[in-house]
C-alpha cells in the first residue's frame, strides 16, 4: 500500500506541485515527446541483414542524439514486444514522428513507434561518462 502512496507524491514532486500537503521548489517545465518503440511486423530475417539494420539504427541513434533532438535512448533488456524508448527535444510532435519515421529500423518493419507528449523538467539530461570507471 505504501507503494500506491508514493506514486502520487513522486509525480507532484516532480511537477513542482503541492504533494502531501508540503510545499515543493518550483521548476520549469517543458514538452518531450517520449517514443516508445515496439517489436515490428519484420523481425524474420537473415541475421546478416538484423545486423546491417541495427547497426544503421544504432548510426541514426548517433546522428539524432549529436543533433541535440535526442536526449535519451535505450533498450528494454527483458526481450518483451516494448524494445526501447526514444525521449526526444523538438519543437512538435510532427518532427518527432519525422524523426522516428526515418529511422532504418522502423522503415525496415524491425521496429514500429508510439509516440507521446512528455511534461516534464526543463533542462534534463543524460550526462555522458557520468558513471564511476570500473577499476
Amino acid at each position: 500500500m505504501k507503494s500506491i502512496a508514493f506514486f502520487p507524491a513522486l509525480v507532484g514532486a516532480l511537477c513542482g506541485q503541492a504533494a502531501w500537503g508540503q510545499q515543493t521548489p518550483a521548476v520549469e517545465m517543458t514538452t518531450y515527446y517520449m517514443a516508445f518503440l515496439y517489436r515490428g511486423p519484420n523481425t524474420a530475417m537473415p541475421q546478416a541483414e538484423a545486423a546491417k539494420i541495427q547497426a544503421a539504427h544504432m548510426a541514426h541513434i548517433g546522428k539524432m542524439a549529436d543533433s541535440g533532438k535526442l536526449i535519451l535512448a535505450g533498450p528494454f533488456m527483458d526481450n518483451g514486444e516494448l524494445r526501447g524508448i526514444f525521449v526526444f527535444k523538438v519543437g512538435s510532435m510532427d518532427e518527432a514522428q519525422a524523426l522516428t519515421d526515418s529511422d532504418p529500423a522502423v522503415k525496415a518493419g524491425r521496429l514500429k513507434v508510439e509516440i507521446r507528449p512528455w511534461y516534464s523538467a526543463k533542462g534534463i539530461q543524460v550526462v555522458k561518462d557520468a558513471a564511476p570507471k570500473e577499476k
